[in-house]
């Protein structure tokens, strides 16, 4: 917060961020022949401001990203990033609107919407392989006169985790048989071994891969070596994963809307990709994925 209070260091952290090799043109892609404009008031020429050699348009480090059309100062779009970002749990809209003394509760949480569509990995790069676990989970709270496995008011999440790797997490409207060969088919490779619950829903899904193992959890079986094979089966990875994203969502929000949970399901699950980084990389590796990301007040309930 002291290195990046004023805007210009801010601004000049951002661009470092998005340009490493100098200002790219975010409407024609050119990276030739760009320089930046004279400040003048009269002219409306505001800092910050390039013009392309190549299609002659005015742009920012701004346009084209999630901070696109903000009014909201960019130093503090860069500390609500290190906030969010270096959190464990997460940060409420509340918390950075009191903190980064926001003038309203709307913008501190079209801030953290923001924040999170930009975290929001549109295009994993390769499979999961290896020892890959699956498994579904409800968000949502207690139905009054309903048993705890009444799911009629709650939002399913399906997610699979390579033990030691990644997590890729999807809010389902339904989960079926479908859904998940759908999924695995999309994020896992054919040579993982794949580790469920005794579930049905994972039975033909599962026929494709190396090994399908599962686990009973009605029996009380939660884990076990298979010496056949060498292989510890177990859904304790994902299990754990959705603990602790319960518990900071619980300990956080409260609750959130079905509306708006792949958002938070998005931040939940990059954090957890890298939980080895430091606070200062994973807030690097954040600002690096606004390119391309504009998000607008009407695009917001459909994204």
């Amino acid at each position: 917060m002291r290195r990046y209070s004023t805007e210009e260091a801010a601004r000049a952290y951002f661009e470092r961020m998005r340009w490493p090799n100098g200002p790219v043109c975010p409407h024609c892609g050119s990276a030739e022949k760009n320089y930046a404009l004279t400040p003048n008031k009269k002219a409306r020429i505001r800092e910050g401001l390039y013009k392309c050699g190549t299609c002659d348009d005015r742009f920012s480090v701004t346009v084209g990203t999630v901070m696109e059309s903000s009014h909201i100062p960019l130093h503090k779009w860069l500390i609500a990033f290190y906030m969010m970002c270096a959190s464990k749990t997460q940060i409420s809209a509340l918390q950075l609107q009191r903190q980064l003394e926001l003038g309203s509760y709307r913008t501190a949480h079209f801030l953290c919407a923001r924040i999170r569509y930009a975290l929001k990995d549109a295009g994993p790069s390769g499979l999961l392989g290896g020892e890959v676990e699956a498994d579904e989970t409800y968000i949502g709270g207690k139905a009054k006169g309903k048993g705890r496995g009444y799911t009629g008011n709650k939002v399913a999440v399906v997610s699979l985790v390579q033990r030691g790797g990644d997590v890729r997490s999807t809010v389902a409207e339904r989960v079926t048989s479908k859904t998940i060969d759908t999924l695995l088919r999309r994020h896992v490779t054919e040579e993982a071994h794949l580790n469920t619950d005794e579930s049905p829903l994972y039975t033909k899904p599962g026929k494709r891969f190396a090994s399908h193992a599962r686990v009973n959890h009605s029996a009380e079986e939660y884990g076990y070596f298979d010496y056949r094979s060498g292989r510890t089966v177990t859904t304790n990875t994902v299990e754990g994963f959705f603990g602790n994203s319960k518990r900071s969502l619980d300990g956080t929000h409260h609750q959130v809307s079905r509306q708006h949970l792949h958002l938070y399901t998005a931040e939940l699950d990059f954090k957890y990709n890298t939980r080895k980084s430091t606070d200062g990389e994973r807030t690097a590796e954040g600002i690096r994925r606004i390119e391309g990301k504009r998000l607008m007040y009407r695009q917001k309930a459909n994204t």
